[in-house]
C-alpha cells in the first residue's frame, strides 16, 4: 500500500508575497480602467460636439429642396398659364 500524499504546503510567507503582487496588478489594472474613463468622457463629449455642429448645419440645409420646389411651381404654374393664355 503506498502512503497518501501529503498535498502542498504554502508557507505564509509564500502566501503574503502572493497577495501583494495581486494587489499591485489590481492596482495596474485600476489606472488603466481610470484611463479608459477618462477617454470615454473625451469621446462623449466630442460626440455631443458633432451631435450639435450636424443639427445645426441640417437645419441651415432645410430651406435649400424648399426654393427649388417653389421655383419648379413657379415654373409650372408660369408656363401653364402662357399655355392657357394663347
Amino acid at each position: 500500500m503506498t502512503t497518501p500524499d501529503p498535498g502542498v504546503f504554502i508557507s505564509s510567507a509564500q502566501m503574503y508575497q502572493e497577495v501583494r503582487v495581486l494587489a499591485q496588478t489590481v492596482g495596474r489594472i485600476e489606472s488603466k480602467v481610470d484611463g479608459f474613463l477618462d477617454e470615454t468622457k473625451d469621446i462623449r463629449g466630442d460626440l455631443q460636439d458633432h451631435e450639435l455642429r450636424i443639427r445645426v448645419l441640417e437645419r441651415a440645409r432645410w430651406p435649400l429642396p424648399t426654393i427649388g420646389v417653389l421655383a419648379g411651381v413657379a415654373g409650372a404654374a408660369t408656363g401653364a398659364l402662357a399655355l392657357f393664355a394663347r
